[in-house]
């Protein structure tokens, strides 16, 4: 990794910053080695987000070169996260029934549950680390439900998003890393194969076999998607939820009185330290012009999301850089994306952190830093996630 790429990974807002008031296009050279171009400002990313020109699909890379992000073998590579339609309608259509806004909010008793069994493992004062004793063990067994993966199944996830989104993993890792999970998955569809039940998994395991709606590389594509992506963007939404709260005691205590909405939380934390530093990658399908730079067809685009949620020309009431439930516009981040790429999972992912703050500071009102200087993030240019998160239950507020 380049010394550039290296700290923007180490502090992607103090970086993304200044390169966003240096211009609002820069080339950049990404940590594979190959050239990029950045879009840094909130109107071109927005634009760029809906911008039909810029195309998902590795087709539309420049032959022999171009960013083409992980190594997947095509069986996991197959996903939405590749694809414009009419492919892209075509498999988004099969796996939006589950996360319409009517399907999620009847997901809540059992979120609920999920974490107070979690919560209920905890001491009265004890430390705890909230992002691997709560987020990422709340958040995996959300998807892990909504999918029907057995619990005994459910292990290696942690270390394996780990290696693929931190930036100490070297190839040979990384291929260690996908041959684990493309054997996980051959494993799971073929349990579902042979004892279907009610879960989405299922549900897409019959429309691939049955309907013929969709490739086997596409059923395990989308299985792999949804997984890997429903749990690592929502357990850092998460933990990064309960540090925003955690780092102000008279926020924390407006939240346990209620004259906070936990919802408004969410959804600035959203925006402030969203789960996505960069949208997925686009090509150019043509010569394309963005913010006065004229962007060769084939090459690669990255939209930086988080410059885009901090920029003082779009975020004017509050200072961007400051977190404040109580601004105006609280939706208008661009965290989720936008258009026909927007996140799939984007109510349910707001639903879990709402219903993870709910049932912790309900529980534990006194919730507090154990050691704040060891909330610390970790390091990547693709995701903003915390590598811990220690505190103290405690009964009342401290």
């Amino acid at each position: 990794m380049s010394d550039a790429a290296r700290l923007m990974a180490e502090d992607p807002h103090g970086v993304g910053a200044a390169l966003r008031e240096a211009g609002p296009v820069h080339k950049i050279t990404l940590p594979d080695g190959s050239a990029a171009w950045l879009v840094t400002r909130y109107a071109d990313v927005q634009a760029a987000l809906v911008d039909p020109r810029l195309s998902l699909s590795k087709r539309h890379a420049a032959p022999g070169g171009g960013y083409r992000g992980f190594s997947l073998p095509p069986a996991l590579d197959a996903n939405l996260l590749n694809m414009d339609p009419p492919d892209h309608t075509r498999l988004r259509r099969l796996a939006g029934h589950a996360f319409t806004a009517r399907r999620v909010a009847e997901l809540r008793p059992g979120l609920e549950d999920a974490a107070r069994q979690l919560a209920d493992g905890f001491g009265t004062d004890g430390p705890v680390d909230l992002v691997d004793d709560f987020a990422t063990p709340y958040a995996v067994q959300v998807i892990c439900r909504i999918l029907g993966v057995p619990e005994e199944s459910r292990s290696g996830f942690r270390a394996w998003t780990t290696g693929l989104l931190g930036t100490g993993a070297d190839a040979e890792e990384m291929r260690r890393i996908v041959a684990e999970m493309y054997a996980f998955f051959v494993r799971l569809i073929a349990d579902k194969r042979a004892r279907p039940g009610t879960d989405l998994l299922s549900v897409l395991v019959t429309a691939r076999d049955a309907d013929d709606r969709l490739s086997e590389d596409e059923l395990m594509s989308l299985a792999f998607l949804l997984l890997f992506a429903g749990y690592e963007n929502s357990a850092n939404l998460i933990a990064s939820s309960l540090r925003a709260v955690l780092a102000d005691p008279e926020l924390r205590d407006a939240v346990v009185a209620g004259r906070t909405p936990v919802a408004d939380v969410v959804e600035e934390v959203a925006r402030h330290e969203s789960p996505a530093l960069l949208a997925i990658r686009r090509f150019a399908r043509e010569e394309v012009r963005i913010a006065g730079t004229d962007i060769p067809a084939g090459e690669t685009v990255m939209l930086s999301i988080a410059t885009a949620n901090r920029d003082p020309r779009r975020f004017t009431d509050v200072d961007p850089d400051a977190f404040a439930p109580e601004r105006r516009d609280l939706t208008a981040h661009l965290s989720f994306g936008q258009g026909i790429h927007y996140c799939i999972g984007a109510p349910l992912a707001r639903l879990e952190a709402e219903v993870a703050l709910r049932v912790l500071f309900e529980r534990f009102p006194g919730l507090r830093f154990d050691d704040a200087e060891s909330a610390e993030w970790r390091p990547s240019l693709r995701v903003r996630g915390l590598a811990s998160l220690p505190a103290r239950t405690g009964a009342a507020p401290g």
